[in-house]
């Protein structure tokens, strides 16, 4: 089924979004305590002013227009040689391009490079592929709706130890996927570009490259793969000043820890005692170790480091930066500066976990860069297709109070909603008739008696328990008697907040391109502008 234009986009406050961190709400919010972790000193402009070009611009483009070779990504690559800014985001490179937020990463960094252009001030918008993480359970499925359940697909064709996870080649496994894909999704011009780019042979880099540079070729987003030798010889003087300054950086990273935590807030990051910034790419397995600190010792006053069983000096560490700068991996918490040196970054695009660990890279920007890169929340929306918005106006429901609810409450909550209004009459006279006779008799107890007010307090809890399992039994006799309650809640709590998640974490992307076409993907970027502060309920 095909949709029009997003018909009505209903923006919630932030705060309505289950499952956020309190950092994360106060950075929306601007609020000073969360902000002055984030060290912004933008120009009257603001972050459209973009840094210096770098000495390193034109070879970066070239690099960049060879991972984009299409028509469609021309005009992009031309604004960047004639020295545009950047507005970057990027994901883990995941199965069938990944969860729902994925593309809403990429609407508004395309959005936000819109907006500046448009100022006067040309930016595009790139899709960093976060090809070196390693974890390969959070790639290796996808989840996408089917009728009234979710189907999991998963790839499990593991490697043998923890590797990048942007080099793996799919094997022909692949294909098998690919088909029940198709099977649930049906034929589109999405699931066309799944199968073409989900191929035995392909990278997961590629496989998911090649999907969302189709999905947004017509809005000329670029991908960029900066696991390769050529990015880590420019991106070198990040990744040198992590092995050389790697003490002062731990102590820097600890004490902003203590900050965070003093102030409130959760550490996304943690910091070990032993910890670094950097990975290094095994030669023989093509496994990616941490590369631990060791403390000086009588026989290495400067330190060892350790990457698995090896032990390594400064000096090791240097020398394989010089000779094979593609082994030497940044962390969570180096990747953005070495993201923001090699693309001269205006602006980043996060999620809410990406937003949380920006506080803790915030004290390497000031002191491998000079300056923090600004960033900015990614949209955030919740989907609502045709028959679920059907369901929610016959129950007088709300995204909040969805969100609010299990399937279980959400199904109590419907019954209540349907049972005879002589029922429920009756159950609300004999609650408020409860409070009545409660309230001044648990009044009378507490004066005469503190302790005899206490315990009047634990019968009266019991009392209205019972008045609640009154209400629940009715409840439940409604949903006997009209099976489609149930089926009704089951369903809205699978499209709209899975397990108790948000859709946008739960849902896979291409079930929405496949049912609503590709031209979703400028809906997406149009109301990206738009800008919804908080999160939107989108309605198809």
């Amino acid at each position: 089924m095909k949709a029009g234009a997003l018909s009505i986009a209903d923006c919630h406050p932030i705060p309505e979004a289950p499952g956020l961190s309190r950092l994360f709400l106060d950075y929306c919010a601007g609020d000073e305590a969360a902000r002055r972790f984030y060290a912004l000193n933008l120009p009257a402009s603001g972050w459209q002013a973009r840094p210096p070009v770098p000495t390193h611009w034109p070879e970066l483009v070239t690099l960049l227009a060879a991972q984009n070779p299409s028509a469609s990504a021309a005009p992009a690559l031309d604004a960047l040689r004639s020295g545009a800014g950047t507005v970057l985001t990027g994901q883990q490179v995941g199965l069938f391009g990944g969860p729902l937020f994925t593309p809403f990463k990429a609407a508004t960094a395309l959005a936000r490079a819109r907006q500046a252009t448009k100022a006067g001030r040309p930016h595009a918008a790139i899709f960093w592929l976060a090809t070196e993480d390693h974890d390969f359970a959070e790639i290796n499925h996808v989840t996408f709706p089917a009728h009234r359940e979710l189907r999991k697909l998963e790839y499990t064709s593991a490697p043998p130890a923890p590797r990048p996870v942007g080099a793996i080649p799919l094997d022909d496994s692949i294909t098998a996927l690919v088909d029940a894909a198709s099977e649930l999704l049906g034929y589109s011009e999405a699931t066309e570009a799944l199968a073409a780019a989900y191929q035995p042979g392909h990278t997961f880099a590629q496989a998911f490259a090649a999907f969302y540079s189709r999905v947004f070729a017509a809005q000329g987003l670029l991908v960029l793969d900066a696991g390769g030798r050529a990015f880590h010889r420019i991106g070198a003087p990040v990744l040198r000043a992590a092995i050389e300054r790697a003490d002062e950086f731990h102590a820097a990273l600890l004490e902003r820890n203590r900050a965070l935590e003093a102030s409130g807030y959760h550490v996304q990051v943690a910091v070990g005692a032993q910890s670094s910034l950097l990975f290094l790419i095994d030669l023989r397995t093509g496994a990616r170790l941490a590369l631990k600190r060791l403390s000086p010792s009588a026989t290495e006053p400067a330190g060892l480091w350790q990457a698995g069983r090896q032990a390594l000096s400064t000096a090791d560490l240097l020398g394989i930066l010089d000779a094979e700068p593609e082994r030497i991996s940044p962390s969570a918490l180096l990747r953005p500066l070495f993201q923001d040196f090699l693309l001269s970054t205006s602006l980043t695009i996060g999620g809410p976990a990406e937003v949380a660990y920006f506080a803790q890279s915030a004290v390497l920007f000031e002191r491998i860069l000079g300056r923090m890169t600004p960033a900015e929340p990614r949209f955030s929306a919740t989907l609502i297709e045709p028959a679920i918005a059907d369901l929610l106006r016959r129950h007088e429901l709300t995204l909040e109070k969805v969100f609010a609810q299990s399937p279980d409450s959400l199904a109590q909550l419907l019954a209540a909603r349907a049972m005879p209004v002589e029922g429920k009459r009756k159950l609300a006279a004999a609650g408020s008739a409860l409070d009545a006779e409660l309230v001044p008799l648990m009044d009378w107890m507490r004066a005469l008696d503190a302790g005899l007010g206490r315990s009047a307090e634990t019968a009266a809890s019991k009392m209205r328990y019972q008045m609640n399992r009154l209400r629940r039994l009715a409840a439940n006799f409604q949903l006997q008697r009209e099976a489609s309650l149930g089926r009704h809640a089951e369903a809205i709590s699978h499209a709209l907040y899975p397990g108790g998640v948000l859709q946008e974490r739960s849902h896979g992307a291409a079930y929405y391109f496949a049912r609503y076409g590709l031209e979703l993907s400028e809906r997406l970027t149009a109301q990206a502008e738009d800008s919804c502060a908080g999160h939107a309920a989108l309605w198809l």
